[in-house]
């Protein structure tokens, strides 16, 4: 077996799949030598995210070396080999995929190390543990190699307190906060595969538990799971048109994947763990409740938590009406042009067609619409209607206990047009809803506050395009509706985006509303000029939106940039899995043409 050695700042991270260290093969030696200490079945935590065995190993002599672990009977088929200075509380900082099995070699001498293992325990069992080390003088393994092994009984804790062992098989998730905020019942999703034998119900036996760092106490957090997608072929390891063989492993192995959202409390600066538990095929449904609930009919549903109420167009889905549950007598809304809902766009204007707005679907032919206590989605895409050269999506996520949710919005060229306007993340309101306007200014570093009952109608107050958040409120009664920039992109395909002087404005009329201009002729000084947008482009967009009760008195818009802080530095996400028995110990790339991949006769020296 080869193996490969990463190393940073003296930590040293091995990642080993068992291959019986080739002792059978080749009637080696073997003593009884091996010295260790710190024998242990340890509970997860950020560094060793798992239930797992772990020994500290001395050697008698610095030397290379391959490692096999065996738990009562069964070689662990991945351990970690680890050496320098521990860091328990964040997830490890190098790794070796399983992948990397057929090709990696290990030069590293060692005399010190700990090797840890995934090991499923229960507790107050004891376990026959056995460790063999092959001390080699050269990469390659050689009759002239000494193994040296050592075994021992080791008991799990008595009285741990981990899930139950009905669930067969976890997947980790060790969460990280690094904005020094400290994080309640925060939305988090992970995509994960599954094995088909794995998954038969994992639409209703996934069950998410937090492990605490001191107690190692499991419990369960809310969580939901959602497009789930099989993909059951197999690969065809016959041979080919003359009988010789393909390949000896599988390419691929049938695979279920699935997102999985749950709610995650993390406190600041800190790494938690959380444990996906999965098949148990006689699990039943669990009964998940959350302030957060969606009724009626799609494209026309209301959306609501503790906070706050939303209400959709009928015929568009797109955000109609908002208001706080604390002040259901002041809404929020629009109505007061073509399609009367708030969000209005993606937008195009093709001259001589009427200037379409994604508003303006009577019923999107695409629709898809999730429930559930942890996220409720609403996706809507379409090409715009009356220029069928463009395709637009509309999407949003609503969440529990929070005063915000998502929009995110997608605008694809399909054949190049001349367009007069061009433009996204446009927000309408009633003008009699709305007495100000304030938005952080990049030029000026400041925050501007404009009244916009003393600007003439029409007139646009400009701001940089990447903007980062802007609120409009009425001063009265004190509700304010606020847009936080989670991100823009303008790309191309066939061709590089064409922007002409892209940039964020309000203006006022009958309405009040924010946009942002990608290129906008229409509102320039020689308005009747068009602009070709080509063919490939495709223009982004993700905000949260907030309403909430101002403060004009005292810290009016920091509740928005609380949220941007915490928004903006989501918790880190790092995913650890066991490696299951039916992977293969190498793996075969495809290439698309004949030639060395680089790691022929590839040898390292000793470090």
């Amino acid at each position: 077996m080869k193996l490969d050695i990463l190393s940073k700042t003296g930590l040293t991270l091995l990642f080993i799949i068992a291959s019986s260290l080739v002792i059978g093969a080749q009637k080696l030696k073997e003593t009884s030598a091996l010295q260790a200490s710190g024998i242990e079945l340890g509970f997860p935590y950020p560094e060793i995210p798992y239930y797992h065995f772990k020994a500290d190993i001395e050697l008698p002599q610095s030397s290379m070396m391959e490692v096999e672990v065996t738990v009562d009977g069964k070689v662990l088929r991945a351990v970690d080999i680890r050496r320098g200075r521990a860091d328990r509380n964040h997830p490890p900082q190098t790794e070796r995929s399983s992948s990397g099995y057929g090709l990696s070699q290990d030069g590293a001498s060692y005399t010190n190390f700990t090797v840890v293992g995934w090991v499923k325990w229960q507790p107050g069992q004891e376990y026959d543990v056995r460790v063999a080390v092959r001390m080699k003088k050269e990469v390659q393994a050689t009759r002239n190699d000494v193994i040296i092994s050592g075994s021992w009984k080791v008991k799990a804790p008595a009285q741990a307190a981990t899930f139950n062992s009905d669930w067969k098989n976890y997947k980790s998730v060790v969460l990280s906060e690094t904005a020094g905020i400290d994080r309640q019942n925060e939305p988090v999703e992970v995509l994960l595969a599954f094995y088909p034998d794995e998954a038969e119900s994992i639409a209703r036996d996934v069950r998410v538990v937090s492990v605490d760092p001191e107690t190692h106490e499991v419990k369960e957090t809310l969580s939901q799971v959602y497009d789930v997608q099989e993909y059951l072929k197999e690969d065809d390891m016959g041979p080919d048109k003359n009988g010789n063989p393909t390949r000896s492993v599988p390419l691929w192995l049938p695979t279920v994947t699935a997102r999985v959202s749950f709610l995650a409390s993390v406190p600041a600066k800190t790494s938690r763990v959380f444990l996906i538990y999965y098949n148990n095929p006689k699990a039943l449904v669990e009964p998940c409740y959350s302030d957060l609930q969606v009724q009626g009919d799609a494209p026309g549903l209301q959306i609501s938590n503790s906070l706050y109420s939303v209400s959709l167009h009928n015929g568009s889905g797109h955000l109609d009406q908002l208001a706080l549950k604390s002040r259901p007598d002041v809404p929020l809304f629009h109505r007061m042009e073509t399609n009367g809902a708030v969000h209005w766009n993606p937008d195009i204007y093709v001259p001589p067609s009427a200037w379409t707005h994604s508003a303006d679907w009577k019923a999107p032919k695409g629709m898809h619409i999730l429930t559930g206590p942890v996220v409720a989605k609403t996706e809507f895409w379409d090409n715009l209607r009356g220029v069928p050269q463009v395709d637009v999506s509309v999407r949003y996520e609503f969440y529990p206990g929070v005063p915000y949710f998502i929009s995110s919005t997608c605008m694809r060229i399909n054949e190049t047009v001349q367009a007069l306007a061009l433009r996204n993340a446009e927000m309408v309101f009633k003008r009699e809803l709305i007495t100000h306007a304030a938005w952080y200014d990049a030029l000026r570093d400041t925050i501007i506050v404009y009244d916009v009952n003393s600007v003439p109608d029409l007139t646009d107050l400009k701001m940089e395009a990447d903007v980062p958040w802007i609120v409009l409120f009425n001063r009265p009664n004190g509700i304010a509706f606020a847009g936080i920039q989670l991100g823009y992109d303008n790309s191309g395909i066939e061709s590089a985006p064409r922007t002409l002087n892209p940039y964020f404005y309000v203006t006022t009329g009958p309405w009040v509303y924010w946009a942002r201009a990608l290129a906008h002729p229409f509102l320039s000084a020689n308005m009747q000029q068009v602009v070709p947008v080509p063919k490939g482009n495709i223009f982004s967009e993700k905000w949260a939106f907030m309403i909430y009760h101002i403060d004009t008195e005292s810290n009016p818009f920091g509740p928005v940039l609380s949220w941007r802080k915490q928004l903006m530095q989501p918790l880190r996400i790092h995913l650890v899995e066991e490696v299951d028995d039916r992977v293969s110990k190498s793996l075969q790339e495809v290439f698309m043409d004949n030639g060395k991949s680089g790691w022929e006769d590839r040898q390292t020296k000793k470090k």
